[in-house]
């Protein structure tokens, strides 16, 4: 999760670099439109952004710029796959990544979505260039930012048991969990083994004990009885014959 923040903060730097530079990427869009002979419809994909790029930019500056938003556009797709790997998903945080996933696809149609308060993107071009141009092209990326912290928000309320740790934490628990497991099997038996031992040998001394007393007992009645026999009966006193 560390890691996602890391990549998202970073992210967040290079798109605040790229959005004091708004005009210049609208005078790259304008120019390239031009070139294309492509004045009318809107700029409503990526892949437009990158066709423009690749056959219809003259100059260095106008390429920087339209090359700056497209490396935020594939940072931001490869952050997705990122949240994929630290989170399992739910309901929620699943939505949101779909529509991030969605709103970064190169094919799709960007020109309906808006970015509001307190984004002004939007406000900072004419009314003509906001309905009919780029104001879908300048509201997707901050669009999906706002998606990806709301998604780090929602995973940061869940379980931790749910999380998987992206810099392999999690896997070096997993594979040391087996190799401690006979140790730990080990502790856990133990102790019932020392006391069955010691309740072994307690019996086996009060056995000893209760034989012992049973052999003195039947040694002594033994010595009573043959002390008996000695006596013979028993004759009254007086003269014999």
């Amino acid at each position: 999760m560390n890691e996602v923040k890391e990549a998202l903060r970073n992210i967040e730097q290079n798109y605040k670099l790229f959005l004091q530079q708004q005009f210049t990427f609208i005078g790259a869009l304008q120019h390239t439109r031009e070139n294309a002979h492509d004045l009318i419809r809107p700029v409503a994909s990526i892949s437009q952004v990158q066709s423009y790029m690749d056959h219809y930019c003259n100059n260095s500056t106008d390429r920087r710029i339209l090359n700056m938003f497209l490396n935020i556009c594939n940072d931001l797709s490869r952050l997705c796959q990122k949240l994929e790997a630290v989170h399992s998903g739910n309901n929620v945080t699943n939505d949101i990544l779909e529509r991030c996933k969605l709103l970064l696809s190169h094919s799709n149609d960007l020109s309906t979505i808006r970015a509001k308060y307190p984004h002004d993107v939007v406000n900072h071009l004419s009314c003509n260039e906001a309905k009919n141009h780029y104001g879908g092209v300048v509201s997707l990326i901050p669009i999906v930012l706002d998606c990806m912290k709301e998604w780090v928000t929602h995973t940061e309320k869940l379980p931790q048991r749910v999380l998987r740790n992206v810099s392999g934490g999690s896997a070096v628990s997993e594979k040391r969990a087996p190799q401690d497991a006979p140790a730990r099997a080990a502790a856990s038996q133990t102790p019932p083994a020392v006391h069955l031992g010691a309740q072994t040998s307690a019996s086996n001394k009060d056995n000893i004990a209760v034989q012992g007393s049973k052999r003195v007992w039947k040694k002594l009645n033994d010595t009573e009885n043959d002390s008996e026999k000695l006596k013979g009966p028993w004759k009254p006193p007086g003269r014999h014959a």
